[in-house]
């Protein structure tokens, strides 16, 4: 796909990529550009947005044992039986 640059400096975002970005009107995207020269458009999205995004596997509290647990057995790759 392929979109010409007016002379006010505007691009058209193709409809297969506004849909693929899930763009609306008025949405804002941001550009990064990459050291080798590459450059990434995606949609800027609000912090709450993110809402609700990851699951909780757990419907309760976490204890700080448990954490500890947690962060002990992802540094090391060893699984640990789940208590609950």
């Amino acid at each position: 796909m392929e979109s010409a640059l007016t002379v006010k400096g505007q691009l058209t975002v193709p409809k297969a990529i506004r849909d693929h970005l899930g763009l609306k009107p008025r949405d804002r995207v941001k550009f990064f550009v990459h050291p080798n020269g590459t450059v990434v458009l995606l949609p800027k999205r609000p912090a709450r947005a993110l809402r609700g995004m990851l699951k909780s596997r757990l419907n309760r509290p976490v204890s700080i044992e448990e954490m500890n647990e947690a962060i002990a057995e992802g540094a090391s790759g060893v699984k640990r039986a789940v208590r609950r």
